[in-house]
């Protein structure tokens, strides 16, 4: 359904911290936990030159989650990737805790872990206890000092009955949650996570949104999150990064990110609504579902609050008793086609 902005553009969103097309960041690179400052990438070159990255700026204060949202050929995957020195960008600064990348990258990334979609980031020989304290060695801590925080990890995610199972042995969703469990496994401060509740049941999905906010909390942990269910973007997220064509859309609050746009539309349940009177509607309005029952109308109309009132009072006027209105509210997954006019 249709959503009408505020007086202003998707764009105007962009004001969270500062960013913008071209702006620095608002937070330093030694306050922020992220700190991305005028990242650009193209592949090929002369006239074949794709340029997937196109001046990108944003940094991310410690201890939160964001989202990092945007359609397919958007550049976020290469954005993650050059964040995290899998992709060597052409122009840019990267810091992380306020490290820069380019000049210290074995410090930077000491404390650095993510879990990307569709890699193995496990090794599915090895048992799911033998990969956290893997993982956590190779982050340059004592397995056997953690051993209680991969216990925990275990029972959190549900793994500790198949904690001394090879890894290939277990289901998608499984293995799913121990690429999360092995990116927690050391003393990670920042956590790229790529699509992590992919292949899990919702109870599954529940629990890993619940520990992720204990975590964050707990640890001071900061999480760039990227998700194609929205329901996971707004659950978990403090705020969200949109990019598109290459650049930031928009940066701001999942709230104030849904508050820039206008209700979309009304539920309305009403009796002594004839055939005359819903066809006056349907002629007037943008009526998108009408259903009868129990001697009742159940309709939604699009509408924006001009049209709202005009819509009541066509109602008055056929003899229309209201029994109930609803406001329905545009949802992030909404709100992103809106801003980049494409698909979640």
């Amino acid at each position: 359904m249709e959503m009408a902005t505020t007086d202003g553009t998707a764009a105007e969103t962009r004001e969270a911290d500062g960013t913008d097309d071209g702006a620095k960041p608002a937070l330093s690179p030694e306050e922020a936990a992220l700190y991305v400052d005028g990242l650009s990438k193209a592949f090929g070159s002369g006239a074949d030159a794709v340029r997937a990255v196109e001046d990108v700026s944003f940094a991310v204060e410690p201890g939160t989650v964001v989202g990092l949202l945007g359609p397919n050929g958007a550049g976020k995957t290469t954005t993650v990737k050059s964040m995290l020195g899998l992709v060597v960008p052409d122009e840019g600064e990267v810091y992380l805790d306020g490290v820069d990348v380019s000049e210290h990258p074995r410090r930077a990334y000491g404390r650095v872990d993510a879990m990307l979609e569709g890699a193995r980031n496990d090794y599915w020989r090895l048992t799911v206890r033998e990969n956290l304290r893997y993982f956590s060695g190779v982050g340059g801590e004592n397995p056997d000092a953690v051993a209680d925080r991969h216990e925990e990890l275990l029972e959190v995610l549900d793994l500790a009955d198949r904690a001394d199972d090879a890894v290939r042995d277990l289901s998608r969703g499984m293995k799913q949650k121990v690429s999360l469990a092995s990116v927690l496994a050391g003393e990670v401060s920042v956590a790229f996570l790529d699509e992590p509740t992919l292949g899990l049941d919702v109870e599954s999905s529940l629990t890993l949104r619940r520990e992720l906010g204990r975590l964050v909390e707990d640890r001071g942990l900061t999480v760039v999150l990227s998700s194609h269910d929205m329901d996971v973007i707004e659950d978990v997220c403090d705020r969200v990064i949109i990019l598109n064509d290459g650049r930031v859309v928009a940066d701001d609050t999942v709230a104030d990110l849904l508050g820039s746009f206008e209700t979309r539309g009304y539920r309305i349940t009403a009796r002594n609504l004839d055939g005359t009177a819903e066809t006056a509607l349907r002629s007037r309005f943008d009526v998108r579902q009408f259903d009868r029952f129990d001697g009742r109308v159940r309709m939604e109309v699009a509408a924006d609050t001009e049209a709202f009132y005009r819509l009541t009072d066509a109602l008055e006027s056929h003899g229309v008793a209201l029994d109930r209105v609803e406001t329905l509210e545009p949802d992030l997954e909404e709100a992103f086609i809106e801003i980049t006019g494409g698909e979640a």
